[in-house]
């Protein structure tokens, strides 16, 4: 396992350098060549005709890689849309946001509170006691943060152009370290199923549901969640305010947070689920999602 881990490491460190150098006209065969190492060589991506859902995702990282969808993909400046299509009580609290790690005074933050970098994906950190916070290692983390564009890992080209900054906010949980995900998946601008994620401490787990919340036979990435998930009483409203964001986009992921009091608090906005390398399981599914994705003309 660790020398697998390894060499897809390196294979992702040689992919970023070149892609970061690499003229546009040649992203196509970039792509092409990396989803055929991820798959091992036993799929090639059609861009001509794609069906699937991860083929489809992934013409859309190369051709509608647009300025609306940079703007939303944007941690900081995405608050404001959504902000104004649904209101500011969605919103995680902010407390606050920087362009470099050496203007933030930590002297002022909470005891417990979330760090993310404005431009890219999974760059997290948790603080739950400030105290005991590795201050070498944040600093380590930001300023690398900060030298990377993530748009050249796998080509997913509405990050390309995201100005680099640093924000935090309020720390968020249900209980025991837990917090509850819940991701709609949207589809020429219309929800129709929600994953629902818990244990990211542990073992991350997911359980997609339909509109209806009865419970789907696919699951992509993680493992199922066996246990049955109790049908919010607000689904209706998770459901409105996600149809409300997901308009005119052929594909986005709508992710929010659920609290103990219900509200519901927004994550973000994912046009590239997994980067466009989702494991469905049953494997079928890959094509009867892509089904669902009309591509833009």
């Amino acid at each position: 396992m660790y020398i697998k881990k390894r060499l897809s490491n390196c294979i992702s460190i040689l992919f970023y350098r070149v892609n970061s150098v690499l003229p546009a006209r040649f992203y196509p065969f970039s792509l092409k060549l990396l989803y055929s190492i991820k798959w091992k060589f036993q799929k090639k991506l059609d861009l001509k005709n794609p069906k699937t859902f991860n083929e489809k995702i992934q013409w859309l990282k190369l051709y509608d890689s647009t300025p609306i969808k940079s703007l939303l993909a944007d941690k900081y400046n995405v608050r404001e849309w959504i902000k104004e299509r649904i209101g500011n009580q969605y919103l995680v609290p902010l407390l606050g946001v920087w362009d470099r790690f050496d203007d933030i005074n930590f002297n002022v933050l909470p005891n417990r509170f979330v760090l993310k970098a404005t431009h890219g994906s999974a760059m997290n950190i948790i603080v739950k006691d400030k105290a005991h916070l590795n201050m070498a290692y944040v600093i380590k983390e930001i300023r690398q943060w900060q030298k990377t564009n993530i748009a050249f890992w796998s080509l997913e080209l509405c990050y390309k152009d995201i100005k680099p900054q640093i924000i935090a906010e309020e720390f968020l949980e249900n209980q025991d370290e837990e917090l509850y995900d819940y991701k709609v998946w949207c589809f020429n601008g219309k929800p129709h199923y929600i994953a629902f994620m818990a244990e990211r401490y542990n073992k991350l787990k997911m359980v997609f549901y339909d509109l209806e919340w009865n419970r789907m036979p696919f699951v992509s990435g993680p493992q199922q969640y066996e246990q049955e998930i109790p049908k919010p009483d607000n689904l209706r409203e998770l459901l409105k305010i996600a149809g409300i964001l997901c308009q005119d986009f052929s594909h986005v992921r709508v992710d929010f947070y659920r609290l103990n009091d219900g509200s519901l608090k927004f994550g973000e906005m994912t046009f590239y689920p997994s980067g466009g390398f989702c494991r469905w399981r049953p494997p079928e599914w890959d094509e009867k999602l892509g089904a669902l994705i009309e591509l833009p003309k």
